[in-house]
């Protein structure tokens, strides 16, 4: 597509003239000053004027009278030789309006919802639309002016050297944000014909409405009394229910083979599982049974991660090259954004997603790039400059970012709380000779910890390595923020966690060997240290959904089951070579399994109450992975679970009432399946005894009467 401007135009008839006249020479300028004179004929013999005379004579109309040509016709079909102007005009046109049907148009597309500028303005959106094209290889760019309203029309066309080039310009930029009023539409110009061919004949016939059909629950599985969880084992992948733990066993829901080609993932409300293959990611959920309900496009994927509220999923495909993710909508399938970024400069967390699927962030070089999902574009246009920022996380509940950046020389290093989409700093603190820094979110978003790693040299210039925490109190005035330093400056801290919608933390501290545990509160004014538990088997720390129970997890499998409330130990047990635990989300359970790629023998999962109770152990060859399904947040406020709380015997009567009706229940089957099988042994008997019966003439004979059946047992009863 090629563009022209009326002072191009002039310019090139300036040249020809210029061309014409150097063509000629000075004497062809100059004017005739002589009038030409007429040729000379001979004159006429006397037969030539005889000849003459005898034509006959015309007279000759006057020229000022204007002549009728409308009056002038031909008869239809005889030109009489006189070639038509009009005719070749038409044949013209047709030359140049008619293409070939084998002419390709796929390497031109056609950019919609542009600003509409007047002329003064258009440089400046050509400038705009070039930038944004130009590392897509753009061979040319037209733009057209509408002649009534001299404005743009809010489209233009851009032609790519291939159709490949065209195609990927139109997938990188389709729903591309200029700002929130612009939200470009690329076709190709095939596509463009295709949906502007309509012919006029055709009329418009309204489309027949649908009879509604309700859509299936996807959350019907929480009417179930128990919690789900997939397993993955060899080829199969099995979804089951675990009930009662009375029953011991698990029910299957779904069972398949070959599911997913490499793991399978709940979503965080568990509406949804997400498996996985060389195409890209299925998506799965149902009331009964598990249906595909959509599929994303994205080869190689190797690892998925949902929004907070599973509107988007964003799929990764890692390479040595470069990472290439996509964000995708949920429901529609439809992909809202796509980025490609170098290993080096991007975070192995990936996207980070704030609460209520707003915004997510990416952590690159010097930069936090924060998007809104309303236009998917960067908030104000621009990234976040911190130099040096090494980490960040979102507060489960606020658009608040926690940043970390690390000091160098005389420079301190911080932590600091942003506001989104603000961009105003919330609160920071300062922190001297720091080397590293670890952020954790309470669950509830009320409190922040930064465990901090520091360097110090002692009187005999030895370098020493000393732990420490800095509190931030989110929701108090001003955030006040409180140092808690370890009993033991220089034990190491092995691990920290959250008790989950509470005000306590434990930590992990001391020998890697036989650490310490030691647990804290933040109730007070000022943080207070409730126990410590000396020399335990504990690298892991895992606290129960609903708080007040903790799991206290070695390396080698040692398992303690501990009651924060009461400060007492309820169990310990062993699950040699455990890799896997996982609290289900009621709090009441817990599964610990070993999985295949560490350990070959006794692979497989095993489940625990919450005061561990050894209740289930499951084998498997080749086991790889256990997950409890997720459930949604309750729909109770926090005065009614308060108020449910305090008034836990009056509503446990009930359940109790229900466990023992179960109780009875499951006593009544096993002693129905212990009849059964009686039953079944006495018909086996009597079948015996009938056939024995029948068989006893044919036994006379064989011993030729002398030893009678009744005399055999006699004999046998004698011992001989």
């Amino acid at each position: 597509m090629c563009s022209f401007s009326l002072e191009e135009e002039e310019e090139e008839d300036k040249h020809l003239n210029l061309q014409f006249r150097d063509s000629k020479t000075e004497s062809d300028l100059k004017p005739h000053l002589n009038e030409p004179k007429s040729p000379l004929l001979p004159p006429l013999t006397e037969i030539e004027q005889e000849e003459l005379e005898k034509v006959p004579k015309f007279k000759a109309r006057p020229l000022n009278k204007k002549v009728n040509l409308d009056s002038i016709k031909l008869p239809p079909g005889n030109d009489f030789g006189i070639e038509s102007d009009d005719d070749d005009v038409a044949v013209y046109h047709d030359s140049q309006l008619e293409f070939d049907d084998d002419i390709d148009f796929g390497n031109i597309i056609v950019v919609d919802n542009l600003p509409v500028v007047p002329p003064l303005k258009l440089e400046k959106l050509e400038g705009v639309v070039r930038r944004l094209y130009n590392k897509l290889h753009v061979r040319e760019l037209w733009m057209p002016l509408d002649p009534e309203t001299n404005l743009t029309p809010g489209y233009c066309f851009i032609e790519f050297n291939t159709p490949q080039e065209a195609q990927t310009a139109k997938e990188k930029t389709h729903g591309y944000s200029l700002d929130k009023s612009h939200i470009l539409a690329a076709y190709t110009l095939d596509e463009f014909e295709r949906l502007t061919d309509v012919e006029e004949e055709e009329e418009w016939e309204a489309p027949q409405t649908k009879p509604y059909v309700p859509c299936e629950n996807l959350q019907r599985w929480l009417l179930s009394q128990g919690d789900q969880l997939v397993v993955r084992y060899g080829t199969d992948t099995e979804v089951c229910l675990w009930d009662d733990a009375g029953k011991k066993t698990l029910e299957p829901v779904e069972k398949r083979g070959c599911w997913t080609e490499s793991y399978v993932q709940w979503s965080p409300l568990g509406t949804y599982l997400v498996t996985l293959d060389k195409q890209g990611a299925a998506l799965w959920g149902g009331a009964d049974t598990f249906s595909r309900l959509m599929r994303y496009q994205h080869e190689m994927v190797n690892r998925v991660d949902f929004s907070p509220g599973e509107k988007y999923l964003v799929t990764y495909n890692y390479s040595p090259e470069q990472v290439e993710m996509k964000v995708f909508d949920v429901r529609s399938g439809r992909v809202m954004r796509g980025f490609k970024v170098c290993p080096n400069v991007f975070s192995i967390g990936g996207v980070c997603w704030a609460r209520g699927d707003e915004y997510f962030a990416m952590h690159n070089v010097d930069t936090i790039s924060v998007y809104e999902t309303e236009t998917f574009s960067l908030i104000d246009k621009k990234p976040i400059k911190v130099d040096n920022v090494v980490g960040m996380c979102w507060s489960p509940t606020d658009p608040i970012i926690a940043l970390f950046v690390p000091g160098g020389g005389d420079r301190p290093g911080k932590v600091a709380l942003v506001h989104i989409p603000s961009k105003v700093e919330l609160r920071q603190k300062n922190l001297f000779g720091v080397s590293g820094c670890n952020m954790y979110w309470q669950s509830s978003g009320e409190y922040l910890a930064a465990k901090f790693d520091r360097y110090t040299y002692t009187s005999t210039k030895k370098k020493s390595r000393c732990f420490g925490f800095e509190l931030f109190r989110i929701k108090e005035k001003d955030i006040p923020i409180e140092a808690l330093e370890l009993d033991n400056k220089n034990d190491e801290v092995i691990a920290f966690a959250w008790e989950p919608k509470g005000h306590r933390f434990a930590v992990i501290h001391g020998d890697q060997t036989r650490p310490d545990v030691s647990f804290y509160s933040m109730k007070t004014a000022r943080v207070s240290k409730l126990a410590t538990l000396k020399a335990k088997q504990a690298n892991f720390l895992f606290w129960s959904p609903t708080g007040k129970y903790i799991v206290l997890a070695g390396l080698n499998g040692q398992l303690e089951f501990f009651n924060v409330d009461e400060l007492e130990t309820m169990a310990t047990a062993e699950h040699l070579m455990a890799r896997v635990i996982e609290w289900d989300p009621s709090g009441r359970y817990v599964a610990t399994a070993v999985i295949s790629l560490v350990h070959e023998m006794e692979s497989g999962f095993t489940l625990w109450s919450f005061n561990g109770t050894l209740l289930c152990r499951i084998l498997k060859d080749q086991f790889f992975q256990l997950a409890w399904r997720p459930r949604p947040p309750s729909l109770l406020s926090a005065e009614e679970e308060e108020e449910i709380a305090k008034n836990l015997k009056h509503y446990s009567r009930k359940f109790r009432t229900e466990d023992r009706d179960v109780s009875l229940l499951l006593r009544e089957q096993v002693r129905e399946k212990r009849k059964a099988l009686q039953e079944e042994w006495e018909e086996w008997v009597m079948q015996w005894k009938s056939l024995h019966q029948e068989e006893k003439l044919t036994r006379q004979q064989l011993l030729d009467g002398e030893i009678s059946d009744e005399e055999e047992e006699e004999i046998d009863g004698f011992g001989f």
